[in-house]
């Protein structure tokens, strides 16, 4: 047996901030070891100390500090006044399929003509695809949206404009160099975008978004014979999306995930009621352990198994029964993910164990025929956990090869794949 030991995990501890320790346990009435946890991360001020213990949506940031977002608002809000067809189009782990639901909600509810599209994991892959975009011209659709993708597809967008359709892009993903030929990029880590906090997942964009936009239809006039929306009672769904992406819960993170958190623990949304059902965790508080372990696997599970308009409609409908259903299946999906990510991973560990010392190569690299391309993903996160290597797992059918890679702190695997990306069909 080959044993390794690498430094995947080293314990720092903070030297504290006496001083500052003692202000807060003066100002906010709190125990010292609270304040030493707030000093240890970098909390000092009471007014930020104020703000973390007690997240507040007063604290957000002003959405039209996002570069695009006044473009990007005033262009969906003549597609609403000049009623055109709009559709979502949209990722199908969790962050794109709350982003997809929040976003359609709204539209909805102001009685828009809106639809969504979340391309097929296995027949489509990630992202704009032309045959989907023909689809939209056939059906009149004049604007799409694009939630948690967009941002790298330059081909596709520039394909819907020579159809006539306009595309918005609310993405969080990695900006290249080359913009695609978008109405307006919606994307904080712009680097001409002043937003300050960057680490929003895409339903944080769209939330962002919503503000903006209700906004701007206020300043119209648009809700003096109309409900005014309550955005609060999308955070659930924002709290979701925004954990199942690992983002930092720090700043607009925060404040969206604890309250959505106490959304979700009130059962206020018929689909997430199922799922705690079916989770056993219905009448328990849940925090970011539950949902990162028990609801946010079963929503990706729909999308990497079978489809993830079956999460999108567990999250839109408000009948228990359907809800019961469809939480049900998810349940059934994410046993047999759980199975095949077993069953691969040890496939994997017997091949490391026969021809490899993962002490002496720098990167690990597998293809099969066997392996569903909807799980490999995870399984390549694991083997980063226990090797420390960057990691590319590959599905084969066909004589074409659908990879998943994962990486380490030290090496960024995109700007890696960009580098030979003349032997990658996409």
């Amino acid at each position: 047996m080959k044993i390794i030991s690498l430094p995947i995990t080293q314990w720092k501890i903070s030297e504290g901030n006496r001083e500052a320790e003692d202000v807060l346990v003066k100002e906010l009435r709190v125990h010292h070891i609270i304040s030493r946890i707030l000093t240890s991360r970098r909390i000092l001020s009471t007014e930020d100390a104020s703000r973390y213990l007690s997240p507040s949506l007063n604290d957000l940031h002003n959405p039209f500090l996002m570069k695009d977002m006044q473009k990007g608002v005033q262009r969906i809000t003549g597609a609403i006044y000049n009623r055109e067809r709009i559709v979502i189009y949209g990722d199908y782990d969790a962050d794109g399929v709350t982003s997809v639901v929040v976003l359609l909600k709204f539209l909805m509810e102001i009685g828009h003509n809106v639809s969504y599209y979340i391309p097929d994991r296995i027949s489509e892959g990630y992202g704009l695809n032309k045959p989907a975009i023909d689809r939209m011209k056939a059906d009149n659709v004049k604007l799409i949206v694009t939630v948690d993708c967009g941002i790298s597809d330059h081909e596709q967008i520039s394909y819907a404009r020579s159809l006539g359709i306009d595309t918005i892009i609310l993405d969080h993903h990695e900006v290249p160099i080359q913009l695609p030929d978008a109405v307006a990029i919606i994307n904080q880590n712009r680097k001409e975008c002043s937003f300050p906090f960057k680490d929003l997942a895409a339903v944080g964009i769209v939330f962002n978004f919503l503000i903006a936009l209700r906004g701007k239809l206020r300043k119209d006039g648009f809700w003096e014979n109309r409900k005014y929306p309550n955005l609060r009672e999308y955070l659930d769904l924002v709290a979701l999306g925004t954990i199942g992406d690992i983002c930092p819960l720090v700043d607009e993170n925060r404040i969206f995930t604890k309250i959505g958190l106490d959304l979700i623990t009130e059962g206020r949304r018929v689909g997430l009621r199922a799922l705690m059902e079916i989770c056993g965790i219905d009448s328990q508080v849940i925090d970011t352990m539950k949902a990162s372990f028990s609801l946010i696997p079963r929503i990706n599970a729909a999308g990497r198994i079978a489809s993830a308009k079956e999460a999108v409609q567990l999250l839109l409908t408000d009948d228990i029964e359907e809800a019961r259903r469809i939480a049900y299946n998810l349940e059934l999906y994410n046993r047999k993910r759980q199975t095949m990510e077993k069953d691969i991973l040890n496939e994997i560990l017997e091949e490391i164990e026969k021809t490899t010392d993962p002490g002496k190569v720098k990167s690990l690299v597998f293809a099969s025929y066997k392996w569903h391309p909807g799980v490999i993903g995870i399984v390549a996160s694991k083997l980063v956990d226990r090797y420390y290597r960057p990691t590319i797992l590959i599905s084969l059918k066909d004589g074409i090869g659908k990879g998943s890679g994962r990486s380490i702190a030290d090496f960024n695997i995109y700007n890696g794949l960009k580098e030979c990306d003349s032997l990658l069909l996409s």
